[in-house]
């Protein structure tokens, strides 16, 4: 699997790391809607909820550890 970037489609993202919408939503960022997934990326959606750069690194860091452990 590639890696994960702030700039995934969260439609990507969920379809690809299905964990990742928990985690998501563990920080107030929501990526489902009447159970499908959100438009725009996961840059987008953060930044909707306030959150600066420095906080998306730490998505994105996360969110790559996700794919590491479904890629085993």
């Amino acid at each position: 699997m590639d890696k994960i970037t702030k700039d995934i489609t969260i439609e990507d993202l969920v379809s690809t790391i299905p964990p990742s919408v928990t985690y998501l939503m563990e920080k107030g960022i929501k990526c489902i809607a009447c159970g499908e997934p959100i438009w725009g990326t996961l840059e987008s959606a953060a930044k909707e909820k306030g959150f600066g750069e420095t906080d998306i690194e730490g998505f994105v860091d996360d969110l790559n550890k996700f794919a590491d452990v479904s890629d085993r």
